[in-house]
């Protein structure tokens, strides 16, 4: 199950942006509460290709993609070396596949900014030192341990050779992923789960008043800064939306269009780590149900029959595949048929984002 991390300064919204995208309902606090829990839920994929769906088959039941969402504690200067309620948002997020990072730019003096006046730049640098010299931490002790060695095998002298590389590059204050590396080198870091050489999206979490102009402090800056790290900027009311999320369908479509947005920041967020992570879907479609399958770009159409069933993968005889836009434009299925654009493809083909599949396997 792939997965991203929220991360941020503390009394940022990062709980709030969590509660939106996975629809829970955990605690959130106004003040410094020495929070060292990780909240862990799954966040849908909402997806219209998936409500198209729901409506032409009206299914028993109607299944979006999921991907696993953690909003780790608040991050505290000094976490990198193991001070406060930082040290356990460092840890909760090695295992995640993408980071969120969530900026505050909201402004509520009821809601004090741990640093003061609100500047989403510094606050951007602040929590990347701190990935910086944690990753910095963990290759002093690597390099250390393969060193201190009696005998350093042909395999722990190339890594050795590849972990000075990049720490010379975090001394530089370089993150990881923008570290030049070969592939088979790249391969040599995966077990260490990095935090600089993970993917990031900055989510800048709005007032209302901001959200509806779209100006906030220090925004040209920040855009500048991500512009130059090839970072998308995701914002978000996170106040706003949570009493969206309260309104009635036809409510809350009301009062999106009154905003003039076409959805939630909250449900683009999602969408966007999903497709990060190199993500697409696939459907199966029938009277009992209507569901998103999860698959990353490039599988092929036996290996994604193994996400429905191991008994589909190892019996695979054939993919009957339809497009999704096919079957938007025509309507039917049967008009597709007719129209001859549901084809057979066998074990090699390589599935695209939106295929319908119906599979053909005996065992």
């Amino acid at each position: 199950m792939l997965s991203f991390g929220i991360v941020g300064l503390p009394m940022v919204g990062k709980t709030t942006i969590f509660n939106l995208v996975t629809e829970s309902v955990a605690q959130t606090s106004n003040f410094m509460t020495g929070k060292t829990e990780t909240n862990v839920s799954m966040a849908r994929v909402r997806d219209p290709r998936v409500d198209f769906l729901s409506g032409l088959y009206r299914p028993r039941r109607t299944v979006y993609a999921q991907i696993q969402c953690s909003d780790v504690p608040g991050l505290v200067r000094g976490a990198s070396e193991g001070r406060g309620a930082g040290n356990q948002f460092l840890e909760g997020i090695r295992g995640v596949d993408l980071l969120v990072h969530v900026l505050r730019v909201f402004v509520n003096p009821d809601v004090p900014h741990v640093d003061g006046e609100i500047d989403p730049l510094r606050d951007l640098e602040t929590v990347n030192l701190e990935l910086l010299l944690a990753d910095m931490e963990l290759l002093e002790k690597r390099i250390g341990r393969l060193k201190s060695g009696k005998k350093i095998t042909k395999e722990g002298a190339r890594e050795l050779e590849v972990l000075e590389k990049c720490l010379v590059a975090l001394e530089n204050e370089v993150p990881l992923h923008r570290v030049e590396l070969e592939e088979e080198e790249r391969a040599l870091l995966r077990n260490y789960n990095f935090l600089t050489e993970k993917p990031v999206i900055l989510v800048v979490n709005t007032d209302e008043g901001q959200f509806k102009s779209r100006q906030y402090p220090g925004r040209e800056a920040l855009e500048e800064a991500a512009a130059d790290r090839g970072l998308k900027i995701i914002e978000i009311c996170g106040q706003l939306e949570m009493e969206i999320s309260q309104l009635s369908p036809e409510d809350r479509e009301l009062f999106l269009s009154d905003l003039g947005a076409g959805e939630l920041g909250s449900e683009r967020l999602v969408r966007t780590a999903y497709e990060e992570l190199g993500l697409i879907s696939f459907f199966t479609v029938g009277e009992d149900e209507v569901k998103a399958w999860t698959i990353r770009r490039g599988t092929s159409a036996r290996k994604a029959a193994g996400k429905i069933h191991s008994d589909m993968e190892r019996g695979f005889i054939r993919a009957e595949v339809v497009a999704f836009e096919d079957l938007y434009r025509l309507g039917s299925m049967t008009r597709v048929k007719e129209k001859g654009l549901a084809r057979l493809e066998g074990k090699d083909y390589v599935v695209q984002d939106g295929d319908i599949i119906n599979f053909r396997f005996n065992v």
